[in-house]
């Protein structure tokens, strides 16, 4: 099972996934769409925290901007933006006890 985001609707793409690869989309449903349900509890708070997570990505590590030439360099430079990323969520979770989110604080 896979959580996917609301552009993926498509009920042919969704089975041609699960013929193919045995694999289950997970996606929440728009609130116009007929027979709306809402998402489980559990699926929106992961999806909530995979949606900050890019955002804190995209906004505090500027993981858009690439300068990279080549693709060992996109690499490398996707990698050190997730490694920093991490090691600050280490940090704040299990030596200053606080919410591992929170990557604007100081560390000191």
């Amino acid at each position: 099972m896979i959580l996917w985001d609301k552009g993926y609707l498509s009920a042919d793409y969704h089975l041609d996934l699960f013929e193919s690869k045995q694999i289950k989309l997970e996606v929440p449903m728009r609130k116009n769409q007929q027979n709306h349900k809402k998402q489980t509890y559990i699926f929106r708070k992961k999806r909530k925290r995979i949606e900050t997570l890019f955002s804190q990505l995209c906004d505090q590590f500027k993981i858009r901007n690439n300068y990279a030439k080549t693709f060992e360099g996109f690499k490398t430079r996707i990698l050190s933006k997730l490694t920093a990323l991490t090691i600050i969520q280490y940090i704040n979770k299990f030596v200053f006890n606080r919410n591992m989110n929170n990557l604007k604080v100081n560390i000191v």
